[in-house]
C-alpha cells in the first residue's frame, strides 16, 4: 500500500487518466463530487458504469476492459468485497494506481496490484487528499457555500 505524501503526490501529478469505478451520474453522491472536482482540475475522468451511457460529458463503460484508451489511475467508489475483480481488471489493463476510496480496504485487491507491480492506495478519498496536498481545500467543500452556519435574512 501506498501511503508517504510523497507517493500521493507523484500519484495524483502523473495519473491524469482516472477511470472511476462506480460514478454516480447523481450530483450529490460522493463519486460524482470527487470526480467533478478532478475534471475541473484537469484530469480525464473515463465513467465506469454499466447502468449509464454518460456522465459529466464523458462516455460510460461497463467495465475497465471495455475502455478501449489507456487508464491510469482505477478509482473505486464500490463496496469493499466487491474490489478483487476491479483490481483483477486494473492489473490486466495496466493501470499505474489502483486506489480505493474512503472507507474501501480490500487487502487482497492491494496485494494483488502491489505484487503485479501497480501502485495501491486504500481508505482515501481521491479528491480530499489532491486539496491537501495541492492547496485547494477550499474546492473540496469547506467553502462551497451549499452548507452554511449562517441563519438566512
Amino acid at each position: 500500500m501506498t501511503d508517504s505524501i510523497a507517493d500521493l503526490r507523484r500519484i495524483l501529478r502523473d495519473c491524469r487518466t482516472v477511470a472511476v469505478v462506480g460514478l454516480s451520474p447523481e450530483w450529490h453522491r460522493p463519486s460524482h463530487f470527487a470526480a467533478k472536482y478532478l475534471q475541473q482540475h484537469g484530469y480525464r475522468i473515463v465513467p465506469v458504469n454499466p447502468r449509464c451511457t454518460e456522465i459529466l460529458g464523458e462516455r460510460c463503460y461497463p467495465d475497465l476492459l471495455a475502455v478501449p484508451h489507456r487508464i491510469d489511475m482505477v478509482d473505486v467508489f464500490r463496496r469493499s468485497d466487491d474490489v478483487l475483480p476491479i483490481a483483477e481488471q486494473a492489473v490486466e489493463i495496466k493501470a499505474r494506481c489502483l486506489w480505493q476510496q474512503l472507507g474501501v480496504v480490500n487487502l487482497q485487491a492491494d496485494r494483488l496490484a502491489v505484487e503485479a507491480g501497480t501502485l495501491s492506495v486504500m481508505d482515501r478519498c481521491v479528491k480530499i487528499e489532491h486539496a491537501r496536498i495541492f492547496g485547494g481545500l477550499h474546492w473540496a467543500g469547506v467553502n462551497t457555500r451549499m452548507i452554511s452556519a449562517t441563519r438566512p435574512h
